[in-house]
């Protein structure tokens, strides 16, 4: 039978009997149709897991009893920053969803001025708890028990100037189609010795000329990743899958 992962968002301790949220309660009674003793391992985002097994199972509620911590890891050694441009409901699922899949370390998603979707302060908020739903389902899925750190929405101009008073920012880059430089290039350069990068990646519109400057302002280097004009959500998907081939741990 395959592991049963599931996030709860409280610190986690052995020998704790913790409730599990609500969304695992109906995946675990529900769907699997599991009985107590079951194994489960859970994990609260903040490194490690824990392997517990299903002590109470009511109605509306089910608890599991924390056996024993696991101090295991499965991050990059790539420190990777995604700032996505905001995309379309599902696409913008998808790419977080996907990110996190190929280790991505934090997301700040970005508003711009080509950015189909505007937020208000209340969609943003409601958005944000969307969208750290998606994160921990994907962590469930893929195995990781560190969750990416997930920024509110910036705008690009905040967005840069918070990067730039960062210690150790890494390489930035900065992807469009019409950039001189590529990423394959870049990533032989650098050989294996990336320790930290932070990805740029504009909405479905693009980056307008001035948002292009900002950012070439701010340190990114503008790269393009081949000879095709690729969406907003496969973008960042290629750039995080080429920087893990050839920087991070699928070498």
């Amino acid at each position: 039978m395959r592991e049963i992962r599931i996030y709860v968002p409280e610190p986690l301790a052995v020998g704790r009997v913790v409730s599990l949220p609500p969304a695992a309660l109906q995946h675990v009674v529900k769907v699997l149709r599991l009985r107590v003793g079951a194994a489960l391992t859970l994990f609260d985002g903040h490194g490690g897991e824990y392997a517990a097994t299903l002590r109470e199972i009511e109605r509306r509620a089910a608890r599991a009893q924390i056996i024993e911590h696991r101090p295991l890891e499965r991050e990059s050694p790539c420190h990777t920053t995604l700032l996505q441009g905001l995309a379309r409901g599902e696409r913008m699922d998808w790419v977080l969803q996907k990110a996190t899949e190929l280790g991505v370390s934090r997301i700040i998603p970005l508003v711009t001025r080509r950015s189909v979707v505007q937020l208000d302060e209340a969609r943003s908020q409601t958005r944000l708890l969307h969208w750290q739903g998606v994160i921990a389902s994907a962590c469930e899925q893929c195995g990781r028990n560190t969750l990416p750190q997930l920024l509110p929405p910036l705008a690009l101009p905040e967005a840069c100037a918070r990067l730039v008073t960062e210690p150790r920012p890494g390489a930035r880059w900065l992807f469009t189609p019409d950039a001189e430089r590529t990423l394959a290039t870049t990533l032989g350069e650098l050989g294996t010795t990336l320790s930290a990068v932070q990805l740029l990646i504009g909405p479905e519109g693009g980056l307008d000329e001035e948002e292009i400057a900002l950012a070439r302002h701010a340190g990114f280097l503008a790269l393009r990743l081949g000879p095709r004009i690729l969406r907003t959500e496969t973008a960042a998907v290629a750039a995080l899958t080429a920087l893990q081939c050839l920087a991070g741990d699928f070498q």
